[in-house]
């Protein structure tokens, strides 16, 4: 399921991550990688404020849809 439908306060685990090479490698800069654990702390405009890593990351919806989590 896509990040944009998950709920906010839940624990889940990225298990892909789609989208070309260079987006890819963004979100694994900013720790958004397979099998890491995260959680959505809030919608706000549209935007998703996510805890990765002990880390609150704000990304916008286009972003949260590549990132495919259970």
């Amino acid at each position: 399921m896509p990040l944009t439908l998950a709920s906010a306060g839940k624990t889940m685990r990225i298990y892909r991550i789609i989208g070309k090479d260079d987006v890819k490698r963004h979100l694994a800069d900013l720790g958004f990688v397979e099998g890491v654990e995260l959680s959505v702390v809030n919608e706000l405009g549209g935007n998703l404020i996510l805890n990765v890593k002990g880390t609150r990351i704000a990304v916008d919806k286009k972003m949260a849809s590549r990132i495919l989590v259970n």
